[in-house]
């Protein structure tokens, strides 16, 4: 089956989400006429890949259970032109490290590294890992921190940057978690990259979801089947 790519645009005019009202948006998708940001469109935890270095954009796109095309209109053409791609981090940086005998790419992972660097702040970063840990007592240590590196970037509006997040609101911490269970333990980004509209593609996964965090609140020893299929 041919994948279908979702198109992310690049706005002339910035304007908010149309669901959580975020914005200026650098960023978009357009669904039935509105503007929603990356994050409510399930994208918000791709990186920008900037066209340019053909070897490198091949091994990402490929390495990539989703992806995106960036695009953004000429006014003076009078058509949109693609920009880059929106690919998994994991993707990029194995594609990167195949292209390692390239300075240029080197160089790309070092900045992309000391961006995310600066991004990070670590006690609200700490502070929402424990509350994870709180609430869901069998999610594993690493999965923990990962979810609150995500959710606390800076400057990303995300749950940990809100008021919400910054009180460590249950409900906030628990979108956080559900979110990154969505993307890692279920076939999400397949059905999306399979054509499915992403909120038929939600309810489709959404008893794994459950399934997923009823094991990690419970505390107990039973595993989850966590597989894609």
């Amino acid at each position: 089956m041919d994948l279908v790519a979702p198109i992310v645009v690049e706005p002339l005019r910035r304007p908010r989400c149309s669901e959580c009202r975020q914005g200026p948006l650098e960023r978009m998708i357009v669904e039935f006429g509105a503007p929603v940001c990356l994050d409510c469109a399930d994208l918000g935890h791709l990186v920008f890949l900037r066209r340019g270095d053909t070897a490198l954009t091949r091994r990402a796109r490929e390495g990539s259970a989703l992806w995106a095309v960036v695009v953004r209109h000429n006014r003076r053409r009078t058509r949109y032109e693609r920009q880059g791609l929106l690919v998994e981090e994991a993707a990029l940086a194995e594609a990167e490290s195949a292209c390692l005998a390239d300075a240029e790419a080197r160089a790309r992972r070092r900045a992309r590294d000391a961006v995310r660097r600066a991004a990070l702040d670590e006690e609200i970063t700490e502070v929402l890992r424990a509350e994870i840990l709180r609430l869901f007592p069998s999610c594993p240590a690493d999965r923990a921190t990962e979810v609150a590196v995500h959710a606390s970037a800076k400057g990303s509006g995300r749950v940990g940057r809100t008021a919400a997040g910054r009180s460590l609101d249950r409900g906030a911490v628990t979108a956080a978690v559900r979110a990154s269970v969505r993307h890692v333990d279920t076939p999400y980004d397949a059905l999306l990259m399979r054509g499915v509209p992403r909120h038929q593609a939600r309810t489709r996964v959404a008893p794994a979801i459950e399934a997923v965090l009823r094991a990690w609140r419970s505390g107990g020893e039973n595993a989850v089947d966590r597989g894609r299929g």
